[in-house]
C-alpha cells in the first residue's frame, strides 16, 4: 500500500532537512566520532538545497526531477544505515543513523507513483 504522494513528500522535506541540521547538536552526537555530527549537518544542508531545487510544488527553482530526488533520498538512506559500521559510530551516534536511514527507506518505499495520461 503506497500512500506517500509527491505533495506529502514535499511537505516532509523541509522539516526533515532542518532536523538533520539541528538534531545532532541537540542530541550531542559525535561522542564516538566527530563525523557523526558533521555528516548529519552536511546531509541536512544538502537536503535543504535538493528540496529547493526539486520539481515539486514546494521547490523554488524546480530544476531537479522528482525521480532524481527520490533516488538521492534512497542513497542517503543506504549511507545512513552503513555509516555506523564504516565510520565506527557507537551508541546514540549509531542509533541516530540507523533510525533515520530506516525512516527514509520507508518513506521512499511507500512513494505512490504518479498517474500519467
Amino acid at each position: 500500500m503506497k500512500f506517500v504522494t509527491k505533495r506529502i513528500h514535499a511537505f516532509l522535506d523541509y522539516p526533515v532537512a532542518l532536523a538533520l541540521i539541528a538534531l545532532p547538536f541537540l542530541l550531542g552526537l559525535g561522542s564516538t566520532n566527530p563525523l557523526a555530527l558533521q555528516l548529519s549537518v552536511a546531509v541536512g544542508i544538502a537536503a535543504l538545497l535538493l528540496t529547493v531545487l526539486t520539481d515539486h510544488h514546494l521547490g523554488v527553482f524546480r530544476v531537479i526531477p522528482y525521480k532524481i530526488h527520490l533516488l538521492v533520498d534512497f542513497l542517503v538512506a543506504v549511507v545512513f544505515i552503513l555509516a555506523p559500521f564504516v565510520l565506527g559510530f557507537d551508541g546514540i551516534d549509531a542509533y541516530y543513523y540507523w533510525i533515520n536511514g530506516l525512516a527514509v527507506l520507508i518513506v521512499v518505499s511507500l512513494h505512490k507513483p504518479e498517474l500519467t495520461s
